[in-house]
């Protein structure tokens, strides 16, 4: 597919507008860009460096990864990870057991890696409906 440079601009400045009705009060349920507040308060600067976690909970698998980053002149990532099935009685039961298996599979994901001791920032995505109140809240 080949757009011209026209249709290209009038293709953005209809998502652009689109993204600022979603970030209006009185015109997000209408909007066809959804916008939700994030709740960060910065974004990376390129001067980032040591180890993290980083979890995302999807439809059926659950993955887990380590991230290393490094800066000695030049940014370098370092990455490990293990993907992690969700049983279906896990998935229709309770959030109890879900964190349950979560755990677990972080907890054999850092023996693995021998990072067990380790006190690691943590990252977690969940690709579910919910509504995020504030920084650390979810309904």
């Amino acid at each position: 597919m080949r757009l011209s440079d026209e249709t290209l601009l009038e293709v953005a400045k209809r998502f652009r507008k689109e993204m600022e009705k979603g970030l209006g009060a009185t015109t997000h349920p209408t909007a066809s860009v959804k916008m939700l507040p994030t709740f960060v308060r910065s974004t990376p600067d390129g001067t980032e460096h040591g180890e993290f976690l980083a979890l995302d909970l999807g439809g059926t698998n659950f993955r887990v990864l380590w991230v290393r980053v490094t800066d000695n002149g030049l940014q370098k990532v370092e990455m490990e990870n293990q993907i992690y099935a969700i049983p279906e009685d896990i998935m229709r039961g309770s959030g109890t057991q879900l964190f349950d298996h979560i755990a677990e599979c972080l907890a054999n994901f850092m023996d693995k890696l021998q990072i067990k001791d380790k006190k690691l920032p943590l990252g977690f995505t969940f690709s579910f409906p919910c509504v995020q109140t504030k920084l650390d809240e979810v309904r």
